[in-house]
């Protein structure tokens, strides 16, 4: 292993090369630095060294080019402040012209303001005229009206001729009031007339003053506007000259490093600053420091053998090519699987956790406790005889996967999985003699007359006959084909609510009254290609019905059926006791039927007992 030894050197040497090189640059701009502080101080001293007369020179140039570039920002500036007091006299004869005209404005308005209200008090005179006329005229024809009605009663009233004179008397008064108002109405109609004609000039001449505010606003503002203009351009030359000012000082920094290394060279410091040339001196001794160690570092790296150096670096990109595949198949590799074997046909899940908190179970506990054992273990089936584990207080879920052989014989895979690890268990297992051990590619499986068991995970039992727990194990293994977790019935299992107490799923529905007792009628079953029920048994039981048909059109028909007549389809076979208390409510996606009922507690009984494999005899007998 003396190459890893050798590697892990190399790099620790390259680490510190890096840095040295990093420090090394540090160093170096620090030093230009210096030299040229040096230079641009010591410029007088360099004159007396004939070898820095071409630097001098162009010192020189670069200085009267500087000059220039000064001078033209100076114009310029002083350009930008004769815009900026133009805009500001520009805004002054602004303000005044514009306050000059609304002073002219606000008599003007005041008279508009008084000749509108004038037109309005006119305007509803004239108004309440033509009111009093309509008034008038409703009055008369109401008169006549009434006079009318009285003549033509029959028989007349005794003091008619009273009524009638008073009405006549009424009406002689009406037309010299009209005429009083007809007068008064033209006299209001001329007086309107007249204060709308005044309203119209006053707006006329409040027109013309506006248009003049807002002729003279345009103008200045135009002005201004190319004031701005003007001054925007004079600042971005500014901007430039400036700029191109920096570029000339950064172009004199040559000549100031080359005079501030001759400097240093010679030893000579500006009387002004003599604290330049020491600075200059401990940089280029810094300098030469870290070049020292940059050589050092290198000879240690050429006395390295350059064979075992080739082995490290082997072996680190080996390493590396290695580990994302691994770590792609970590990923991929499913976080959980059932481990059943790819024939299952029919799948049985009893959640114990659900079991031991609903209320059925519960109460059929307590109702009946010599009947309710019997129903357990027919659900639990061969896992009620893993030795030192209580169903329901050290399992969490019971698993079973049942396939018809061609024989008419069912085969049954049982996985127990607890509530934690099952160490525990395996060594009770071990210490008991009626079972022996043995070995399947490596994993060890404990054998009896009637019973086998096999850890297949950190918490999960196969428990049941010795060939059914062998081929689980071979599975487990990969020896065998798995069901795959994508797969059909996988996919339709996981979609009923895992934390129901009771999950039952077959891709095969007619074959499921051979593998317990009758429970769906015949009709819905033939018609299924994949039927998955899930149970809830609190209080009420719920239910959750899964089916798959062979298309859409017969999905859609099923359907149809359910709702229309569900007393056909969802009782429990040879008995009168039906499925639901409530019609399902019936939802459909492609070829899948989704139903969800209430089931009477009566019919939830019979249902478990029959999947249980019990009949009421045989409870009665236990």
């Amino acid at each position: 292993m003396s190459f890893i030894r050798t590697g892990l050197r190399e790099i620790a040497l390259k680490v510190k090369r890096q840095r040295t090189r990093m420090a090394l640059r540090y160093e170096k701009r620090l030093l230009q630095k210096s030299e040229i502080n040096l230079g641009r101080e010591g410029t007088s001293q360099a004159a007396n060294f004939p070898e820095l007369r071409n630097e001098i020179v162009a010192l020189k140039k670069l200085e009267q080019e500087q000059k220039e570039v000064a001078l033209r920002i100076a114009q310029i500036e002083e350009g930008i402040k004769k815009i900026e007091a133009q805009r500001q006299q520009n805004a002054r004869e602004q303000n005044e012209a514009v306050a000059k005209l609304e002073a002219e404005k606000k008599p003007l308005l005041q008279q508009r303001n008084e000749a509108k209200n004038t037109t309005d008090l006119c305007e509803r005179e004239l108004t309440a005229v033509e009111r009093r006329v309509q008034e008038n005229d409703s009055a008369d024809r109401e008169l006549l009206k009434q006079l009318s009605e009285l003549q033509a009663m029959a028989p007349p009233p005794p003091d008619l001729e009273t009524q009638v004179a008073a009405i006549t008397a009424r009406r002689g008064r009406l037309p010299e009031e009209r005429a009083e108002l007809v007068r008064a109405r033209l006299g209001s109609a001329d007086a309107s007339r007249l204060a709308k004609e005044k309203l119209l000039a006053a707006e006329a001449e409040l027109s013309v003053v506006e248009k003049n505010i807002e002729r003279v606003r345009d103008e200045f503002a135009a002005r201004d506007r190319a004031l701005g203009d003007n001054s925007r351009a004079q600042q971005e030359a500014v901007r430039e000259a400036r700029a191109h000012h920096e570029t000339v000082e950064e172009r004199k920094n040559p000549a100031y490093l080359n005079i501030g290394r001759h400097l240093a060279s010679q030893g000579i410091a500006p009387p002004n600053a003599p604290h330049l040339l020491t600075d200059v001196h401990r940089r280029r001794g810094a300098v030469d420091r870290h070049l020292q160690h940059t050589a050092e570092l290198a000879l240690l790296s050429s006395k390295i053998d350059k064979q075992e150096l080739r082995k490290f670096y082997f072996s680190v990109v080996s390493v590396v090519l290695l580990v994302p595949p691994i770590i792609f198949l970590v990923f991929q590799t499913p976080a959980r699987r059932e481990w059943l074997p790819q024939e299952t046909e029919a799948i049985l899940s009893i959640n114990s956790d659900q079991f031991e908190r609903d209320d059925l179970p519960k109460r059929w506990r307590k109702d009946q406790p010599n009947s309710w054992p019997a129903i357990w273990s027919g659900l639990v089936g061969s896992a009620r005889q893993t030795p030192g584990l209580n169903m329901p207080r050290d399992a969490s879920r019971i698993t079973r996967a049942l396939t018809t052989q061609e024989a008419g014989k069912v085969r049954e895979f049982v996985l127990v999985e607890g509530r934690g690890d099952v160490s525990r268990v395996i060594r009770s297992i071990e210490k008991d003699k009626n079972f022996e051990k043995r070995v399947i590619s490596g994993l060890p499986v404990w054998e009896r007359a009637d019973l086998a068991v096999a850890r297949v995970g950190p918490t999960t039992l196969a428990v049941g006959a010795s060939a059914e727990v062998d081929e689980l194990v071979r599975v487990r293994l990969g020896m065998k084909l798995d069901l795959k977790i994508t797969g059909q019935l996988f996919d339709r299992f996981q979609a009923l609510d895992r934390e129901s107490a009771l999950r039952l799923i077959s891709r095969d529905p007619p074959e499921l009254a051979h593998v317990f007792q009758p429970i769906f009628t015949p009709a819905l079953l033939g018609s299924s290609q994949l039927l998955g029920l899930a149970l809830t048994l609190q209080n009420p039981v719920r239910a959750k019905l899964l089916l798959k048909l062979n298309s859409p059109q017969s999905a859609s028909e099923l359907a149809r059926n359910l709702h229309n007549d569900p007393q056909r389809w969802l009782h429990l076979q040879d008995s009168e006791l039906l499925l639901y208390a409530q019609p399902p409510e019936i939802e459909r996606q492609g070829t899948n039927l989704e139903l969800r009922f209430i089931v009477p507690e009566n019919s939830a009984r019979l249902l478990l007992q029959r999947i249980a494999k019990t009949s009421p005899a045989d409870i009665a007998a236990h």
